[in-house]
């Protein structure tokens, strides 16, 4: 009996060993178990409630992404980061192998609610599931935030223009006295840190400067961080796209002055410049910035230069058509009768000598223009018959090359006048060239000096 209990307990002892052991939990596990078997993500972690949270903000901005006039907005990419103490997720390292932070669920614990008020929409951030706790009860959450701001935007100056677009963090329910905002870092490392910043895109950053500000409302204080990005536009693309080549094109329109004024090529060429602005006008309107609250100057800039170069081409046709009206239409306009009594007398009055002389003789010449004076008695008749006998062959040819003289003569003073009156118009036309030379420099200087100031301000 006793040998087959020895037997039993030994069978007992052999199955025993082929049962496999319960594998043991690892610290880790148990650790997560312990700090959330009892924890409650809805209340705020404090064991005193008069205790107050202080949640500590960094900002990092990596990009800008778009800037948008027309909807008065700016798509940013950052790096975000609060930092905070949470009483409940406190350890001792010694208790889980030395084990001094872990990785907890974003879902699983208390989270303050500190939001951005300019927040329009959060873009394609992509999500972190995970937060990371030490044993002291510290807690980080490292976010990276694609986020479309709200966002004054000064479209006036561009392409030389300056963004000012702030993102202020607050609590969204809880007020000073639960939940405080502070910076991780001095506000000079946060404004001066640029490193991260990807910097060869258009946009150029200038400081990230932030403030810390109570706001008053319903009878209670919330604090608030504001950051103020501060960006500046690189030029060089629209200087070399749109600037440029419209200067060109007023060159050569101030070049096409230099056109002889009695041909007809300076129009038809003044014509083509206007449609290729008008195409180039066209062409470049997706590259300016829309905006329904102010044009911005490079906009009144193109619409001027084609004004200007309308002008041209108005001036032009005014002085060819005054160059092929006649002396005689020209003298019934009252300003052109004022410039040809002071340029053109001279001329016209050698012209009015000449065909009186012309008209003269042929009123002599003319056979049958002579009448007799009735009181003329038939003696006198005979007498002026003898007289007007045909005359000899010298007076002829003294008659024919006296005519030749004046015809000669008048031709000469015709060509004269031409000259004179085309010299005439010689000086509307530099006139008006100079006019319009001054007030396409002064506009050019102007604006030259306006963008300077902006873009080394």
């Amino acid at each position: 009996m006793k040998s087959l209990l020895w037997l039993i307990l030994f069978s007992s002892a052999r199955l025993l060993e082929c049962v496999p052991e319960k594998p043991k939990r690892s610290a880790l596990n148990q650790l997560t178990r312990a700090l959330l078997r009892k924890y409650d993500c809805g209340v705020r972690p404090v064991h005193n409630w008069t205790s107050l949270t202080t949640v500590y903000i960094d900002l990092l901005l990596q990009s800008v992404l778009d800037v948008d006039g027309n909807t008065q907005s700016i798509t940013t990419s950052i790096w975000y980061r609060q930092i905070w103490t949470d009483e409940f997720l406190v350890w001792d390292p010694e208790d889980f192998d030395g084990i001094n932070e872990i990785s907890l669920s974003s879902d699983a614990i208390w989270i303050p609610d500190v939001i951005i008020s300019e927040f329009v929409d959060e873009g394609k951030s992509p999500p972190i599931p995970y937060i990371y706790v030490n044993s002291s009860g510290s807690v980080k959450n490292n976010r990276p935030m694609q986020v479309v701001l709200a966002c004054s935007l000064e479209m006036y100056a561009f392409p030389f223009d300056k963004q000012n677009c702030s993102l202020t963090f607050r609590s969204w329910l809880h007020s000073v006295k639960e939940i405080d905002l502070a910076l991780w870092r001095s506000a000079d490392a946060i404004a001066n840190d640029t490193k991260g910043f990807m910097n060869d895109g258009e946009w150029e950053l200038l400081s990230i400067p932030s403030r810390y500000a109570l706001t008053h409302q319903d009878d209670t204080d919330y604090a608030h961080i504001q950051f103020n990005v501060l960006i500046r536009r690189r030029p060089l693309l629209y200087v070399v796209g749109l600037l440029i080549p419209s200067g060109f094109l007023m060159l050569v329109d101030v070049m096409s002055f230099y056109l002889p004024l009695n041909s007809g090529a300076r129009i038809a060429f003044k014509i083509s410049i206007l449609l290729g602005y008008t195409v180039f006008r066209v062409n470049i309107t997706e590259e300016l910035p829309s905006t329904a609250v102010r044009t911005p100057l490079i906009g009144v800039f193109f619409v001027v230069c084609m004004a200007l170069l309308m002008l041209s081409l108005i001036k032009s046709i005014l002085v060819v058509k005054l160059l092929h009206h006649s002396e005689k239409e020209v003298r019934q306009m009252s300003v052109s009768a004022c410039l040809l009594d002071k340029y053109g007398s001279a001329a016209h009055d050698f012209t009015q000598s000449a065909l009186t002389s012309i008209r003269t003789l042929d009123y002599i010449n003319a056979p049958g223009d002579y009448e007799p004076d009735p009181s003329l008695e038939e003696d006198d008749l005979l007498s002026l018959t003898e007289i007007q006998s045909p005359p000899t062959g010298l007076e002829w040819l003294h008659r024919e090359l006296a005519s030749l003289r004046l015809a000669l003569a008048q031709e000469d003073s015709e060509g004269s006048a031409q000259a004179e009156w085309l010299a005439l118009c010689s000086k509307l036309d530099r006139f008006l060239f100079r006019f319009y030379l001054l007030v396409l420099v002064l506009y050019a200087g102007t604006l030259t000096l306006l963008w300077a100031s902006w873009s080394f301000a």
